[in-house]
C-alpha cells in the first residue's frame, strides 16, 4: 500500500500565494494603478510576491501570508520610495550662505518668476521679433553685463568651469599659457586649472613658486609660443605671510607689451566691495575690465547670487571667437539658466542688492539675527528643550572670501535623551529637512540663512525631533 505523499507545510502555504492578476483586483490596485500606471504598479507587486515567498521558504514552519490588500499597500510603498524625487528643498541652518553641497545660491523673488515664465511655456530664446526670423540667445544677459561692467561683450556658458575651458581652448590651443604656480588651484570636485589647460589644448607654462611671483617671472617665460598669461583668483584658500603676486595692470601691461593675452578666472562673480560689510576686500569683476584684462571669467552662482553659470566678459572681437567656437554649444546656458540670470543682473542695474538673497544674508544686522535667535530659543524653552543663544559665526561658502566670517548669533541646543549626532539625523530625516552644525555637543542654528518662512517649519522639526516623534 502506498502512503500518501506529505508537503511541508511551508510548500502548502507558498501555493496560497495570490497570482498577480488577483492582486491587480484587489482593493487598492485600482488606485495603485492609477498613481503609477499598470506596467510599474505589475512590477512592484510581482517583487512584492518575490519577497514574500522567499520569506516564507526561510521559516522552517512556513508562515502566514499577509492579505491581499497589505501585498498592495507594501507595493504602494514600495514604489513611493523608488520615484521620490533625490532633489529636495531643505532649511540651511548651518550659517554658510553659499552652501555649495545645498545647491548654492538662493534665488531672488524676480528670478524665480522669470524662470517659471520661461519654463511654462515658449519664448523668445532664439527668435528674434522684430526682424520674425532667428535670433541669438546670446542677446538675454549680454547687454545688461556690458552695462553693468563696462564690457565690450559678453557670453554665458553653464558654468565657471565650462567658461575658462572655452575661453582656453578658443584663445589658446597648441600654444602657451603662462600661470604662476601659486595659482594652480583645485576646487570642490577635483577640478583643477592644470587639467583644465590640458584638456583645453593649450600648453601650461608654471612661472614664480607657491608663495611669490614676479612681474619679471612672466616676463622671463614668453616665448614666440606663448599665447596668453592667465591669472586666478585663489578665492576657496589664502596665502598669507611672505607672499606676493603682481596685480593685474601690471600684468597686463606685461603681456600687452608682448602682444599677448591676459586671461582673468575671477571665480567668486562678485560685482560689488564686500568690504562695506566688514569683509576683507575681494576683486571684482569690474576690477578685471579696468586693470586690463580681455577676458574675464566668472560664476553666476557664487557673490553674483544668481542660477549656475559661466559668465566670460572682455574684448568684442575675442568674446565672438569663444561665440563661434564648437564647445561654445556644448557649454551654452538654457533658457531658465538665462531667464534667472538676466532678473539677478536688473537688481544691480536697479541698485537693489537687497532683493538678491545672498547680499541681504550678508548684509543682516547683528542685532536682527540676535533678535530672532533668542526668540527661537524662548520657543524652544518652553517646550522643555535645553536652548540658548551664543556668539557664533556665519561663513559666505561657496568659494568665495576664504578665512572670513560674519560675526552672528546661534540657538545652541544640548539634547538629553540622543546625542547630537542622531538629533541631526533625525532633523534630516524630516519631511522638510533640516541641515544644521554640531560644535562640542551642541546642535546649532544660526538664522542668518534661514530664509523667511522657514523658521515656523524649522522649530516644529526639532521639537518633534528631540521627542523622538515619527517624522
Amino acid at each position: 500500500m502506498v502512503s500518501p505523499m506529505t508537503t511541508s507545510p511551508g510548500r502548502a502555504v507558498l501555493r496560497d500565494l495570490p497570482s498577480i492578476d488577483r492582486l491587480l483586483r484587489a482593493p487598492g490596485a485600482g488606485e495603485l494603478v492609477d498613481a503609477f500606471g499598470r506596467a510599474p504598479a505589475t512590477d512592484a507587486l510581482r517583487a512584492v510576491l518575490d519577497e514574500t515567498r522567499a520569506a516564507l521558504l526561510g521559516r522552517a514552519a512556513g508562515g502566514d501570508i499577509p492579505p491581499d490588500f497589505e501585498l498592495v499597500s507594501a507595493a504602494r510603498e514600495r514604489l513611493a520610495a523608488a520615484l521620490a524625487p533625490t532633489l529636495r528643498p531643505v532649511i540651511n541652518a548651518t550659517g554658510v550662505i553659499i552652501h555649495t553641497n545645498l545647491g548654492r545660491a538662493p534665488l531672488s523673488a524676480a528670478a524665480l518668476a522669470a524662470a517659471q515664465q520661461a519654463a511654462e511655456g515658449y519664448a523668445t530664446l532664439e527668435y528674434d521679433l522684430d526682424e520674425g526670423r532667428r535670433g541669438s540667445r546670446a542677446v538675454h544677459a549680454e547687454h545688461l553685463l556690458t552695462r553693468l561692467t563696462g564690457a565690450e561683450a559678453a557670453l554665458v556658458v553653464n558654468n565657471n568651469a565650462a567658461a575658462v575651458l572655452l575661453m582656453l581652448a578658443a584663445l589658446c590651443r597648441d600654444q602657451e599659457v603662462i600661470i604662476s604656480r601659486g595659482q594652480l588651484v583645485e576646487i570642490g570636485g577635483g577640478f583643477r586649472i592644470p587639467d583644465v589647460l590640458a584638456q583645453s589644448g593649450a600648453r601650461l607654462v608654471e612661472v614664480g613658486t607657491t608663495n611669490r611671483t614676479h612681474r619679471r617671472d612672466y616676463a622671463d617665460a614668453i616665448t614666440a609660443d606663448t599665447a596668453a598669461i592667465l591669472a586666478v583668483h585663489h578665492s576657496n584658500y589664502k596665502i598669507i605671510g611672505f607672499a606676493g603676486q603682481p596685480d593685474l595692470a601690471d600684468l597686463a601691461a606685461t603681456a600687452h607689451e608682448q602682444g599677448l593675452l591676459l586671461l582673468f578666472d575671477q571665480g567668486s562673480g562678485a560685482l560689488r566691495d564686500v568690504g562695506v560689510y566688514g569683509l576683507e576686500p575681494e576683486p571684482t569683476v569690474l576690477d578685471g575690465i579696468k586693470a586690463g584684462c580681455d577676458v574675464v571669467a566668472f560664476s553666476g552662482d557664487k557673490l553674483l547670487g544668481g542660477p549656475q553659470a559661466g559668465i566670460l566678459i572682455g574684448r568684442a572681437a575675442l568674446i565672438e571667437r569663444l561665440r563661434r567656437h564648437p564647445l561654445a554649444r556644448a557649454v551654452r546656458a538654457d533658457k531658465l539658466a538665462l531667464a534667472a540670470l538676466a532678473a539677478t543682473l536688473t537688481h544691480y542695474l536697479t541698485d537693489d542688492p537687497a532683493a538678491i538673497p545672498v547680499w541681504r544674508m550678508i548684509a543682516r544686522p547683528l542685532d536682527d539675527i540676535a533678535a530672532e535667535a533668542e526668540a527661537w530659543a524662548a520657543r524652544l524653552r518652553s517646550a522643555g528643550l535645553d536652548a540658548a543663544t551664543t556668539p557664533g559665526e556665519s561663513f559666505v561658502g561657496g568659494g568665495s572670501l576664504p578665512g572670513q566670517s560674519l560675526p552672528t548669533r546661534v540657538v545652541a541646543v544640548t539634547p538629553h535623551d540622543v546625542g547630537p549626532d542622531e538629533l541631526a539625523a533625525r532633523l534630516r530625516a524630516a519631511p522638510t529637512p533640516v541641515i544644521a552644525r554640531i560644535r562640542d555637543g551642541r546642535l546649532l542654528l544660526d538664522p542668518r540663512t534661514v530664509l523667511p518662512g522657514q523658521a515656523d517649519v524649522l522649530l516644529r522639526v526639532l521639537q518633534r525631533a528631540t521627542k523622538g516623534a515619527e517624522q
